[in-house]
């Protein structure tokens, strides 16, 4: 990357921020530049906050991780290499983050939300989309309460990889990446999960 890029004024860098490519952005975090990095942070919070939602179960404790995470991440930015991609190393730190609230107490609310955690893909388990009378409804309520039941009963390190997997829609590499562990190990929490979960939500099916 030529120089004269990194060194020119912040106010007309700013105004381009947006259109930065990542790794730009992130060699601008590693200098210090605030900005870069809040950059990267919009760039990225959807898909972590969804996270966040669909492994810890309500919003309160999800908005409570990404806030962690992200400073978390501004911290340890200058550590980042690149052997994997920006968002994979966010993904880790803010599933880590995730578990080790889940160790300290696990929330007794549903996983499942579906405005907040795609509600589309919760709702497959559950039978896909009908006309709703009032009692299709009810019964679509009711098997996303029990899907959501089922979920927070998994281990933590399955309901991590199954979030990942089947409702974050990653590849068993990258899951294996963020969460530390061998591709073996990833497919078969996966397994258990989708075991537990299909026995779980037969009366639905």
């Amino acid at each position: 990357m030529p120089r004269e890029a990194v060194e020119q004024p912040r106010p007309a860098v700013g105004a381009r921020l947006a259109d930065l490519d990542e790794h730009t952005l992130v060699v601008r975090a590693q200098e210090g530049d605030v900005r870069a990095f809040e950059a990267l942070a919009r760039r990225h919070q959807t898909a972590l906050y969804r996270l966040a939602v669909r492994v810890l179960g309500n919003r309160s404790d999800a908005e409570d991780a990404l806030q962690d995470s992200l400073l978390d991440a501004w911290r340890r930015i200058g550590s980042f290499r690149g052997d994997a991609s920006f968002s994979t190393w966010t993904y880790r730190i803010v599933a880590n983050r995730c578990t080790g609230m889940l160790r300290r107490t696990r929330p007794p609310v549903p996983v499942a939300d579906p405005g907040a955690a795609g509600g589309d893909d919760a709702a497959g388990l559950v039978g896909r989309s009908r006309p709703r009378s009032p009692e299709r409804q009810a019964e679509l309520d009711a098997g996303m309460a029990a899907l959501g039941d089922a979920l927070a009963a998994l281990p933590h390190d399955q309901r991590v990889c199954f979030v990942l997997r089947e409702l974050e829609g990653l590849g068993y590499t990258e899951i294996a990446q963020i969460t530390g562990t061998g591709e073996a190990t990833v497919r078969g929490r996966i397994h258990r999960a989708r075991k537990t979960l299909a026995e779980v939500m037969r009366p639905w099916r």
